[in-house]
């Protein structure tokens, strides 16, 4: 293995646990969401970028905070309902680090939307859905599709 591939793969699981390690510290006190009311309507001076990142409050933190922290790995992320997160990986992302990232994003999103199945979906840079990961709160496994 060469020295370039060797250290790439160090510094993805640097920043993959830096990730985690943030995500954990930073967890604090999330409100579930009462599902059985509609969501407020939107006023006319929040943003596009605002509407893309999430639906509540505390998920377009979460998805401004996965895309502002993963030094470039992900383009661009969002949060629906408090349990789904889909996210655009960069070209820098290679096909065997697809995996491991979305675990970690799991892991991040289980800390802040506790108590609740969860669903991160991976994007390649084109937009095309290229890995599901489904969190079972009962089991506490991870289904990967």
């Amino acid at each position: 293995m060469s020295l370039l591939q060797q250290s790439r793969k160090i510094l993805t699981a640097f920043v993959l646990t830096l990730v985690l390690t943030i995500t954990t510290a930073c967890g604090g006190n999330v409100t579930q969401v009462d599902r059985t009311t509609p969501p407020p309507g939107v006023s006319r001076d929040v943003t596009y970028s605002q509407l893309e990142r999430g639906n509540t409050a505390a998920g377009q933190s979460f998805g401004d905070w996965v895309v502002q922290t993963s030094q470039g790995l992900i383009k661009d992320a969002y949060v629906r309902d408090n349990n789904k997160l889909g996210v655009v990986i960069s070209p820098q992302v290679r096909p065997n680090e697809v995996r491991p990232l979305a675990r970690s994003l799991v892991e991040g999103f289980r800390k802040n939307f506790p108590n609740q199945d969860l669903t991160v979906l991976v994007y390649a840079p084109d937009k095309q859905l290229i890995l599901t990961a489904r969190y079972d709160v009962q089991s506490r496994q991870i289904q990967y599709s």
